[in-house]
């Protein structure tokens, strides 16, 4: 089940060109089987991704994409809104208290800029990032980085044993579906959703 599980809409999400109208056609056209919904702060009800999806067999998902102090984290399962720039570790209690599944999105975009290249980061610096030991995985293949910040966030995932996922962070209709997460088994829900990413029952992959 190919599943993007990091899409932003407008007007939702600010920064974002997406009419959430358009998503189901979208996703159709390219083969995708699901959509996570991650905006900014903001948590969709069940009500309107249910009106949203119909009765098309595209799979729609809420989630959260929460910023910290530390970074941003896409969260699944998580029944509320943050507001704000809270400590990872508050995040952390929030999505233990939950059963809810942390992704630590684009762990090191622009880490080849503004001179950091100078610096030879190795794997090994890269992984003692603070944030990566308050989540349960890692963005690996992010479609608005670039291909030597998947590939460091992909080593380092390697180095400290964590799943690595796949998301477009799609903010234009034809962006969706640049990484996609593949997940085994057939997901109906969130739950198992979570209990797919937990049991790291998936590998990635693109679509475009």
């Amino acid at each position: 089940m190919k599943i993007d599980l990091h899409v932003h809409t407008a007007p939702r999400s600010k920064c974002s060109n997406i009419d959430p109208k358009e998503i189901i056609a979208e996703a159709k056209k390219i083969g995708l089987d699901g959509i996570c919904i991650t905006e900014h702060q903001v948590l969709w009800s069940t009500e309107e991704i249910s009106e949203l999806a119909g009765q098309e067999n595209i799979k729609l998902f809420r989630g959260n994409e929460i910023t910290t102090a530390q970074g941003d984290v896409l969260v699944f399962g998580l029944e509320k809104n943050i507001e704000g720039v809270i400590p990872i570790q508050m995040l952390k209690k929030e999505v233990d208290m939950a059963g809810a599944f942390s992704i630590l999105a684009h762990p090191f975009r622009g880490f080849k800029v503004f001179g950091i290249s100078d610096l030879k980061m190795s794997v090994e610096q890269a992984s003692k990032k603070k944030a990566l030991g308050f989540v349960d995985a890692i963005e690996i293949m992010n479609g608005k980085v670039s291909g030597l910040d998947n590939e460091m966030a992909k080593n380092v995932a390697e180095q400290l044993g964590l799943p690595g996922t796949a998301g477009s962070d799609a903010h234009n209709l034809d962006e969706i579906g640049t990484c996609v997460t593949i997940f085994e088994n057939k997901i109906e829900n969130e739950q198992e959703l979570v209990t797919e990413l937990r049991a790291r029952r998936f590998s990635i992959g693109s679509l475009r």
